[in-house]
């Protein structure tokens, strides 16, 4: 990852990026409609006890949050191929780490959780603690990051080579 590219961006897929374009447009397709079945449940009667209305409003209140995700999402969205470093971890990059104390090596993409639903591996995000600590090691180089829970890890990046898909 190129220092240029900033901390918000995002790498994807052309697949990836034409998938979460379809998603919002949808999304944003069915406005109209989330607001006909509010309008609908409402005219059922005393508000507070309809339970109709209120699935809607919550249902409607987490399509306009995805809308909100996607639209970050993709303004940020570096379609295409990530830059290649061969040897350097960063987003975009299929890497082999060795956790401290554990003679098993686990393998990963680091890149968008959305990327994992194509990708066909596991991914980390960038931004999680592991991928923020890895972004920019060397094959190597050992890291240490804070786990969500408070606990100390380190881990050693053995290879990091472009993702082919």
């Amino acid at each position: 990852m190129s220092t240029t590219d900033g901390p918000n961006v995002t790498f994807l897929t052309q697949e990836a990026y034409d998938r979460l374009s379809g998603e919002l447009a949808e999304l944003i397709a069915n406005r109209p409609a989330m607001a006909q079945e509010i309008n609908e449940r409402r005219e059922e009667g005393d508000l507070k006890e309809n339970g109709g209305y209120h699935a809607a409003r919550e249902e409607q209140g987490k399509q306009e949050g995805r809308i909100v995700q996607l639209q970050t999402l993709l303004r940020s969205a570096k379609v295409g191929e990530a830059p290649v470093s061969d040897g350097v971890a960063g987003p975009g990059m299929f890497v082999t780490v060795r956790f401290d104390g554990d003679d098993e090596t686990e393998s990963f993409l680091i890149g968008s959780r959305e990327e994992a639903e194509t990708a066909g591996v596991e991914v980390y995000s960038a931004q999680s603690p592991l991928g923020k600590a890895l972004t920019g090691a060397n094959e190597g180089d050992t890291v240490e990051y804070e786990t969500p829970s408070g606990k100390r890890m380190k881990v050693e990046l053995v290879t990091a080579k472009p993702f082919t898909g």
